[in-house]
């Protein structure tokens, strides 16, 4: 098992999976979207009651490999499709979870989900489209840096262009709803929720509407932001003590008293770490559970646990200033050797699992499909960046300043040598920037959610480095969530602030889809028919249940 790598994907956020997401050097969670959870086990019915096909049946729509050369043919993306909902006239919402396998987002089809809701309330028909190089809709046989020349930001915005104007959906009409035809809302959360925000500025009038939960469409290389919202909302005796334990970890660590530095290592059960700036990074995994916080979660959350065992001593709780460093100090390091440590590493050793300067360790190098965490790493590496690293010295920290970009872009260097033959260098971040209009984004009829507690709020439209106001062609809906919580129905039912988003957002689609008249004529593909496949059910994913990754891209260079 690892646990220490770059990743956001922005964007995993649930509990289930989060050990699968800890794997493989020393980089950040993705901000992978959440799943919801549905029940496959009835039948599903339309409108008129027709029995329509399970929500995880599986469609395949012939995708081409390179949207600048399409003489190289066509690959396999995967969708899944549900008409429950629809009726003559009504919007088609496309949606693609991002950075993550799209099994098991079913739950996006339905009415468990805001996309699901609008879709009700539209007459809508709802699809999950898996992205290119994740899960089983790969253009090339392998994930090598050849490959992934054709993992970037704009083949992804192409990919959703060419499926909206070619794919033949399996429904009754299902030939006749391209977006010359019908509205297309095109929605999406974390990463995909930025995804939508660069598709609406890069293919202005294809899609009529768009909803971004905690879309983080700012690019950013030295993202110290993530762990801001954490220190202004977690308990502040838990805050105080950790910011006071961090700092002596890094007086420690930065001095030549090795017997100090031996018993910090010793006291976190990770002796067995040859650098300093591994044991240190690896201290980031308590504040990365954060994000796998949903207004719902009690006491017998990760995060909770991890205060709990710093504050609460003897049944008493510390005051707002905490208990101060010893006790802070010994308290968690008992947490990690008691029981952390085997939550995040199992029986690996420290080095296999959280040591980040072996470049010759296979998993750096391992190229075969479906590997989530090696296809966001590329985006990370070289476009999108997003780096949670120490926060600057004139502002407070949770995680060491041992930890620093140049922690990260070391890391690039491992999993893809080819890409870096002349060493590390930076992911081109301001190019993103400048292509997709980031936080500056002007695009009429697209709806941002985003949540006060999400760590990934200061990449959104809602940062507090970058003020945005919310408009009637551009609102931005602020709830007092946490990362996507405004994606779940049920997280409206614990949180008023969450449903009051909710209720925005189908007012604003209601008014929105209200105006939509057909266009011209847009030329379709009659030769990229959907084929049906995998029938069935699998078993339901639990909801708030998302993976963990660590990892960054640069943009390639243009001849590539």
């Amino acid at each position: 098992m690892r646990r220490q790598f770059l990743l956001l994907g922005l964007a995993s956020c649930s509990l289930a999976a989060l050990r699968d997401g800890r794997v493989h050097g020393n980089m950040a969670p993705s901000a992978a979207i959440p799943k919801i959870s549905v029940h496959t086990n009835s039948p599903v019915t339309s409108r008129n009651g027709t029995l329509l096909p399970d929500y995880n049946t599986t469609y395949t729509f012939d995708q081409l490999i390179d949207h600048n050369n399409p003489s190289l043919g066509t690959f396999k993306q995967r969708f899944w499709h549900t008409y429950e909902f629809y009726e003559p006239g009504g919007p088609i919402i496309l949606f693609t979870p991002g950075e993550v396998a799209a099994d098991g987002f079913e739950g996006y089809l339905t009415n468990a989900s805001i996309y699901g809701m609008i879709s009700q309330q539209q007459n809508g028909s709802n699809i999950v489209l898996e992205h290119r190089f994740f899960g089983l809709s790969n253009p090339k046989p392998d994930l090598s840096v050849k490959s992934l020349q054709l993992l970037t930001l704009q083949q992804a915005i192409d990919d959703l262009e060419y499926f909206a104007k070619n794919v033949k959906l399996p429904m009754p009409g299902g030939d006749q709803v391209t977006p010359d035809k019908a509205p297309w809302v095109l929605v999406g959360g974390s990463y995909s929720g930025a995804l939508t925000s660069w598709t609406m500025v890069n293919k202005p009038g294809l899609f009529w509407a768009g909803y971004a939960s905690s879309a983080v469409v700012e690019a950013i290389t030295d993202f110290w932001e993530y762990f801001d919202p954490i220190r202004q909302f977690m308990p502040q005796n838990c805050s105080a003590d950790a910011q006071a334990v961090i700092a002596h970890v890094d007086k420690v660590f930065s001095g030549s008293n090795m017997t100090a530095i031996d018993e910090i290592k010793s006291l976190f059960g990770l002796s067995g770490l040859s650098h300093l700036d591994d044991v240190a990074g690896s201290l980031r995994n308590n504040f990365w559970d954060w994000q796998s916080l949903q207004p719902d979660s009690g006491p017998g959350s990760t995060f909770t646990t991890f205060c709990d065992a710093l504050e609460v001593q003897n049944g008493v709780s510390a005051p707002p200033s905490g208990w101060g460093l010893e006790t802070a100090l010994k308290a968690w390091g008992n947490f990690w050797t008691s029981s952390y440590y085997s939550f995040i590493c199992g029986d690996s050793d420290a080095e296999s699992c959280l040591g980040t300067h072996n470049a010759s360790e296979s998993f750096w190098t391992d190229t075969s499909l479906n590997n989530d965490a090696r296809s966001w790493t590329w985006f990370v590496c070289n476009e999108v960046g997003y780096l949670q690293d120490g926060a600057p010295l004139d502002h407070p920290s949770l995680v060491s300043r041992l930890i620093q970009p140049d922690y990260d872009f070391r890391q690039c260097t491992y999993w893809f040598p080819e890409q870096f033959p002349n060493g590390a260098r930076p992911p081109n971040t301001a190019l993103t920037n400048i292509r997709y209009r980031g936080w500056d984004v002007a695009i009429d009829r697209l709806f941002f959610a985003n949540g006060k507690r999400d760590p990934w709020r200061d990449a959104t439209v809602s940062s507090d480095f970058h003020f945005r106001q919310s408009t009637s062609s551009q609102p931005i809906a602020v709830s007092d969530g946490f990362h996507c919580s405004d994606l779940g129905r049920k997280n409206g039912m614990t949180d008023t602030t969450v449903a009051a988003v909710q209720t925005q957002a189908l007012a604003t689609m209601k008014t929105w889809l209200a105006q939509w008249t057909p266009k011209g004529s847009i030329s379709g593909n009659p030769k990229h028919p959907f084929v049906p496949s995998q029938p069935g059910r699998s078993p339901s994913p639990s909801e708030d249940v998302g993976k963990r990754v660590n990892v960054w891209l640069r943009e390639p260079d243009a001849s590539g």
